[in-house]
């Protein structure tokens, strides 16, 4: 069964720092891109951070750049978000994601015939407040 299982969510103060966390088993984690996304209260969910099948290419939403990095290891099916001078505004539940288009697109442009894992984990709860 193909799962994300995110961890690391908490209770921060603005200006620092929190590691997210994200198991993959299922599925072979290194074949996809990766990528975290957020959703506030009272908000849509949107793409915070990218990151490539090989990990050589990462792209970041504008808010969290110079701020956030997204890592991968895949021979221990992890994905990982870094994210340091932490704002109340960056307060969200966050979510790994496995092959979606936005984030897919690091790799390759597929065509039609492309069936996309769009993958989402349970989501972890990030909290930035003083």
């Amino acid at each position: 069964q193909e799962q994300l299982v995110e961890s690391g969510g908490g209770l921060v103060q603005p200006g620092g720092s929190l590691t997210l966390s994200c198991a993959a088993s299922g599925f072979p984690l290194s074949f996809y891109a990766m990528g975290w996304f957020r959703q506030a209260p009272g908000k849509a969910r949107e793409g915070v951070a990218c990151i490539s099948s090989s990990g050589g290419r990462r792209n970041y939403t504008d808010s969290v750049k110079g701020r956030f990095i997204v890592s991968r290891d895949n021979a221990k099916n992890m994905v990982y978000l870094q994210m340091n001078s932490l704002k109340p505004e960056d307060t969200g539940v966050y979510y790994c994601a496995a092959d979606v288009p936005s984030c897919t697109v690091l790799d390759a442009t597929y065509g039609q015939g492309y069936r996309y894992l769009e993958l989402f984990g349970q989501g972890t709860l990030v909290t930035v407040s003083s």
